[in-house]
């Protein structure tokens, strides 16, 4: 089921209306609070697909995009993280080197937000609502990249969201799983212990500030090998390290194959947003704008 079938998000809460960084929260369609950041593009630089025409209705001028123009690039973090973390922060700052906008958004469970983890089940509709939003703010183009987690909710919601205000013009996952519950690394078993016993949830919620549902799966979500395989024709991006000690690089070649997508593996990286290094970042910017 889609996120449109479940209905529409509502913004719960907007800070200044002004060209400035914008602070949300966002109703998803299961009513779950999401706390999101829309961060405009430095007005130095102008979006690509602005610069042709020039932002101010003066052909050619090459002026810098108007607030809520232009591409804007939702960034979904990994299990664990959130908007405010540094990481993420430092993604949306080289990210925004590219774009006219970065939005980012803390999934249900993790820092402001609202709900329970499901570890990449019901966070499609997080996703979808950080989407929309980025569109409600007058975004021609909206792209998605995610991490890890992210990296398995951006393929799923792209697939489920297909033909809907929510879908993505792009997407980029980086060091995402090709199917669930693999427990081949000693990371990922970890992981399951932390997300499947109750003192592995105290854990989670103490230790790792990440509030975790109980409840296992069911059914079962569209695993993200089967939603790589239906995001066809729009653009799709596989990233992996050829250290990630979460998942081996059978992971992003099943994806890209399953997707016709374009593989990047990256010598020495490791996983997920923290070993993102700038480089990658700058190049997945550019990557995103330009598909």
């Amino acid at each position: 089921m889609s996120s449109e079938e479940e209905g529409r998000f509502h913004i719960m809460d907007v800070s200044s209306l002004t060209s400035g960084p914008r602070r949300a929260m966002l109703r998803t369609a299961d009513g779950v609070r999401i706390e999101a950041l829309h961060e405009p593009f430095p007005a130095s630089v102008a979006d690509p697909a602005d610069s042709a025409s020039g932002t101010d209705g003066a052909p050619g001028t090459g002026g810098a995009p108007a607030p809520a123009t232009g591409t804007a690039v939702v960034v979904a973090h990994g299990f664990t993280g959130s908007l405010d973390r540094p990481a993420v922060r430092r993604a949306a700052e080289v990210l925004g080197r590219h774009a006219a906008a970065v939005v980012t958004f803390s999934f249900r469970g993790h820092g402001g937000s609202g709900g329970l983890s499901t570890v990449g089940d019901r966070e499609v509709l997080d996703l979808a609502a950080a989407v929309r939003w980025a569109r409600e703010l007058g975004h021609a183009r909206v792209v998605t990249v995610g991490f890890s987690m992210g990296g398995s909710v951006v393929l799923r919601q792209a697939a489920l969201d297909r033909g809907t205000d929510a879908a993505p013009d792009a997407v980029a996952a980086v060091s995402a799983p090709a199917r669930w519950y693999y427990r081949g690394t000693a990371p990922m078993r970890r992981l399951h212990w932390v997300v499947t016993r109750p003192v592995g949830r105290l854990v989670g919620r103490y230790g790792l500030r990440v509030r975790i549902d109980r409840r296992p799966w069911d059914p079962v979500p569209l695993s993200p090998v089967e939603a790589a395989a239906r995001i066809a024709p729009t653009p799709l991006l596989v990233v992996h390290g050829d250290r990630d000690a979460y998942f081996p690089l059978d992971h992003p070649r099943t994806l890209a194959a399953a997707g016709g997508a374009e593989l990047w593996l990256e010598p020495g990286m490791g996983h997920a947003e923290n070993a993102a290094a700038e480089d990658l970042l700058d190049r997945l910017g550019a990557w995103l704008v330009r598909r």
